[in-house]
């Protein structure tokens, strides 16, 4: 299996601190992560006034505050990303950030250097987004919570058309011609990955469906991850055997800090256990082919059987379910050719527990 990519989704878990960013920077590349995700977003251009609060969200912070002005206070300025990606490049670690709009998504490809895009849920159906993200010509991971299976074709035909236009579409039927061709599928296949997801903070494990990992692979032909909301770490280990090529975990520095995301999120310490269970469950996925691997190939003659004499014989026997069993060691004739020595002469004298050798006209 090739390696699982690991994101740890810091998200804005920093509470509005680079310092503490930092920290989240250091403690993700200590515990083994690839990628240390963040988010980024002008945040009049994403949510309005009216915006209200997920219900999650007035659980772990309130209601008193919009969801605007709680957001407005997790923004990170130009400068403060400069500070992150300097400590991503010291601790060896790959920066990420999701963009939530266009600006947004400039200021990270062309300003910060990013070269893959990731596409959060709540972004699958915002067409004027996807475009943009299509026409940098980066790499792009889709997040797929709460869609159907329909819209997130929808979403790949817009980033097939604007992964080989560079001017608007005119109707959605030319974002379906582009999808349905040969150089708009080539596109995608060079260019995209899809994360199963379930939206909700924590997820319920009833809800999670790791079964539409299979589904979106079939359905698309694309790699597909997962991206992880629920209590510990069993389910995103569970993906990984389930063929997920992507895991992305929320994680904090402590769980009981205030803001919307600590509650669903793992510890340091918690998510240093989950990347090294995904690393020895991807040591154990393999090929596939069923063979003797080469740790077990010691083994086979001390647990197989041979035939064996069950008592003293003479050459010149006949070989019946009296003279002749099965035991260990298994380095003699195997013991899957029993029914053929039935009824054949033993060659050679042969005492109890001795093992049967050739030559008896098999």
């Amino acid at each position: 299996m090739k390696h699982v990519l690991i994101i740890a989704e810091a998200g804005v878990n920093h509470n509005g601190s680079v310092d503490l960013a930092i920290r989240l920077v250091e403690e993700a590349a200590k515990a083994g992560a690839d990628v240390v995700k963040f988010q980024t977003g002008l945040t009049e251009k994403l949510i309005s006034k009216y915006a209200q609060k997920a219900d999650y969200q007035k659980k772990t912070t309130g209601e008193m505050e919009s969801q605007l002005e709680m957001c407005k206070k997790l923004e990170f300025t130009w400068d403060d990303h400069a500070r992150v990606i300097k400590a991503c490049r010291d601790n060896n670690i790959e920066f990420l950030s999701t963009p939530f709009d266009i600006e947004s998504l400039y200021f990270l490809t062309k300003k910060c250097g990013v070269d893959t895009i990731k596409i959060p849920s709540g972004e699958i159906t915002n067409a004027q987004l996807l475009f943009e993200v299509g026409r940098t010509g980066k790499d792009v991971i889709l997040s797929t919570g709460m869609s159907l299976l329909g819209e997130v074709e929808r979403a790949l035909a817009i980033l097939a058309y604007s992964f080989i236009n560079d001017v608007a579409p005119k109707s959605f039927n030319q974002c379906y011609d582009s999808y349905s061709s040969k150089v708009g599928q080539l596109a995608l296949k060079e260019h995209v990955s899809l994360l199963h997801c379930t939206t909700e903070y924590p997820a319920p494990f009833e809800d999670i469906n790791l079964k539409c990992i299979d589904t979106l692979r079939n359905a698309f032909e694309l790699p597909v991850g997962y991206s992880d909301h629920t209590i510990g770490i069993t389910i995103p280990i569970a993906a990984v055997a389930r063929g997920a090529t992507i895991i992305e975990k929320h994680f904090t520095l402590d769980r009981n800090m205030e803001g919307p995301d600590h509650k669903a999120s793992l510890e340091p310490k918690e998510l240093g256990m989950m990347i090294h269970s995904i690393r020895q469950v991807e040591l154990a996925i393999g090929n596939g082919i069923k063979f003797p691997s080469e740790s077990e190939k010691k083994n086979m003659d001390v647990a197989r059987k041979s035939l064996v004499a069950s008592c003293n014989i003479k050459s010149g026997t006949i070989f019946d379910e009296n003279n002749l069993t099965v035991k260990r060691p298994g380095n003699g004739i195997s013991a899957i050719h029993y029914w053929e020595y039935l009824g054949k002469k033993a060659t050679h004298d042969y005492c109890e527990d001795e093992l049967i050798r050739g030559g008896s006209g098999l």
